[in-house]
């Protein structure tokens, strides 16, 4: 599992970074409400962890400002804010859940997995829908219409990650940490080269969606 962690008390995040290495998921850390803004735009997480009081914007401000930006990464607001009000406000901005400072380390767990479970629960469907394409991930099949090929893993884990990442435009490198995995060994010229094939297996079964390359940034998924 991937992290974004924006708070700006460097102890708690230093704590928090050991006690999340030990359950063998991954972190990054910001402390600073404009640079969160860069980090989350810049990849793609499974859980951020979200601060409301931040230096330069705070933490409420940025959570509107993804949702508006159709970012739908669950997000766990952290803080000790901790009225009634306050509470109703960060759900109705669109936090997926709200823990209270200062907390036990095993509910902020707990919490994590609960959301990050329910994000994934909207994708358990083995058939997956974009525009006038359907993926069929058990048998690993490209159909449009009365047209269809056959992915091999890669194509069809890009693919999945493209679509379930449809309104942002992905970095090369986030695509490769993500799809690959960070500790791979893939170069830009073989994430170039799937691209263009599965460019070519888009175009086999005459499907109206593009794969866009957007100069010097990454690919963006297009109808």
């Amino acid at each position: 599992m991937r992290i974004l962690v924006i708070e700006d008390d460097i102890d708690l995040c230093n704590l928090l970074e050991f006690q999340i290495n030990t359950q063998g998921w991954f972190a990054d850390f910001c402390h600073d409400g404009l640079e969160a803004l860069l980090y989350i735009e810049r990849d793609v997480y499974d859980v951020v962890l979200l601060d409301r009081m931040l230096p330069h914007k705070d933490g409420l401000t940025i959570l509107k400002e993804m949702r508006k930006e159709k970012n739908t990464t669950p997000v766990l607001l952290v803080t000790a804010m901790n009225t009634l009000t306050n509470r109703v406000e960060g759900l109705d901005a669109g936090a997926d859940d709200y823990l209270i400072k200062p907390f036990e380390i095993e509910e902020l767990f707990a919490r994590i997995r609960a959301i990050a479970r329910r994000n994934t629960e909207i994708h358990t469907d083995n058939t997956l829908i974009f525009s006038d394409l359907t993926i069929d991930r058990d048998l690993m099949k490209l159909i449009c219409g009365k047209e269809e090929c056959i992915l091999s893993k890669r194509e069809l884990d890009l693919l999945v990650f493209l679509i379930r990442n449809k309104d942002r435009i992905l970095s090369r490198d986030t695509i490769l940490n993500r799809v690959w995995g960070v500790d791979s060994f893939v170069s830009d010229g073989n994430l170039d080269n799937f691209i263009f094939f599965l460019r070519k297996r888009i175009k086999s079964v005459h499907s109206h969606v593009t794969i866009k390359t957007v100069r010097s940034v990454g690919y963006h998924l297009v109808e």
